[in-house]
């Protein structure tokens, strides 16, 4: 199953309220938060207050990116906002085993998200513990930069992998996905689409998420095929 997940980074913050409805209405699968702390990442931005202000507005599962140091301290203040699905960094914590084990006690899905010059093979430790992978396919902090080409072929290693050890663990990249490289992503395994500036500042932002889902359904219908 390949799901859409706007990120709101790039809607308008005084319209965020208007940016879920739209992608909810426009049939998003979730919605993608990026927490960043100005540490662990250049850029500063949401907290939980938002998210909480999100949950209220939504039915759609909140899926929130932490990008900051000792994620651990902010997995609590996260599921008490309402996030559904929370990933937080392989580089960003000593003790990943306890923050992945951390979020599940929660009952919250718990992803692990790799950097694009992290190699994939590092899960190979936590990788029976996790519900999803998140893949950075540009260097995080910013939103609107550039799909790094070397991710295809971390995605389609990835994706070999999971097939080879019998996992079914969903793949989700984020960066610089656009409508005209969306096909090829999705046909080297992604399973999650993170996509931001290519649908809040496309001129017509559901149209755009309506595209992916088409795009989507297609790459899914050649695979069951």
């Amino acid at each position: 199953m390949i799901r859409i997940a706007p990120s709101i980074l790039s809607a308008d913050f005084a319209r965020i309220a208007e940016a879920v409805e739209l992608a909810e209405g426009a049939g998003a699968d979730l919605i993608h938060i990026d927490i960043m702390d100005g540490h662990f990442v250049p850029n500063l931005t949401l907290g939980p207050g938002l998210v909480a202000s999100v949950r209220k507005m939504t039915r759609l599962p909140i899926d929130v990116h932490l990008m900051v140091e000792n994620p651990r301290a902010f997995i609590p203040l996260f599921h008490d906002a309402g996030a559904d699905w929370i990933s937080l960094h392989l580089e960003a914590t000593a003790h990943l085993h306890k923050d992945v084990w951390l979020i599940r006690d929660f009952g919250r899905k718990a992803g692990v998200a790799l950097n694009p010059a992290t190699p994939a093979h590092l899960l190979q430790e936590i990788i029976g513990e996790v519900d999803f992978i998140l893949l950075m396919s540009v260097d995080p902090g910013w939103g609107g930069q550039l799909f790094i080409p070397s991710s295809l072929e971390k995605i389609r290693n990835l994706k070999s992998w999971l097939r080879r050890e019998g996992r079914d663990i969903p793949i989700e990249v984020d960066g610089g996905i656009k409508l005209d490289n969306l096909e090829e992503i999705l046909r080297a395994g992604m399973d999650i689409v993170v996509a931001g500036s290519a649908i809040f500042e496309a001129p017509e932002p559901a149209e755009a998420i309506r595209e992916m889902k088409k795009i989507a359904a297609r790459v899914a219908g050649d695979k069951d095929g």
